[in-house]
C-alpha cells in the first residue's frame, strides 16, 4: 500500500465495530492518515475515544456539529484518497445504493470522489437477502469494491457467511488495489 494516503474509515453499527481500531491501527503503521467518521448507532459498540486515540485524529460523528475548518464537515472528509466502510452494515449499504444522506457518514460518501470500499458485516440471513444482495451487485456496478464477508460463528449466535474480514485482510485487499 502506498505510504502517506489519506483515508477515511466509516464505521456503522456493528459489534464488528470493535475490529476496526486494528485497522486504524494497521493504516497508521503503515504511515497513512486516518480520519474516522463514526455513525450514531457505531458509538453504541466502540466509543469514539478509541478511534481518536489511535488515529491522532478527531473522530467525527454528527453532521451539523460546528464545522472545524471553513467548509463543511462533510466536503472536507470528502477530500481523502481511499474511503472505507468496515463494517459496512446493512442499513448503510442501502443507504449508499439510494444515494441517501441522512448522517454525516453517508453524506461523506455522496460527495467523495475518492474510491469507496466496503467490508460488510451483518447476520447471515440478512447478507443473504435478495434485497442486500441487489443493494451489493448495484454498488459494485458503480465501481464501489465490496469484499466478500467471511464465513463463521456469528454474534447471533449463527454460523453463517456475514462477519467482516479480518483488519488485516481488508488492510491486504486495499494494499492490492
Amino acid at each position: 500500500m502506498d505510504m502517506g494516503r489519506r483515508i477515511l474509515l466509516g464505521v456503522t453499527g456493528s459489534i464488528a465495530a470493535y475490529k476496526a481500531a486494528e485497522l486504524v491501527r494497521l493504516f497508521v503503521k503503515n504511515g497513512d492518515e486516518v480520519r474516522v467518521v463514526m455513525t450514531p448507532a457505531a458509538t453504541k459498540f466502540v466509543g469514539p475515544l478509541t478511534f481518536q486515540t489511535l488515529s491522532r485524529n478527531p473522530v467525527y460523528i454528527e453532521e451539523f456539529d460546528r464545522p472545524a475548518e471553513w467548509r463543511p464537515e462533510h466536503i472536507s472528509l470528502a477530500d481523502c484518497d481511499i474511503a472505507v466502510v468496515a463494517p459496512a452494515s446493512a442499513n448503510t449499504i442501502a443507504k449508499l445504493r439510494y444515494g441517501l444522506a441522512d448522517n454525516l457518514l453517508t453524506s461523506t460518501l455522496l460527495a467523495t470522489r475518492a474510491p469507496v470500499v466496503l467490508a460488510p458485516a451483518m447476520n447471515d440471513g440478512m447478507w443473504e437477502s435478495p434485497v442486500t444482495q441487489e443493494n451489493v451487485a448495484a454498488l459494485a456496478a458503480r465501481g464501489v469494491k465490496v469484499l466478500v464477508p467471511g464465513t463463521g460463528e456469528l454474534a447471533c449466535g449463527t454460523v453463517g457467511l456475514g462477519r467482516m474480514p479480518e483488519p488485516a485482510d481488508i488492510f491486504a485487499a486495499l494494499a492490492a488495489s
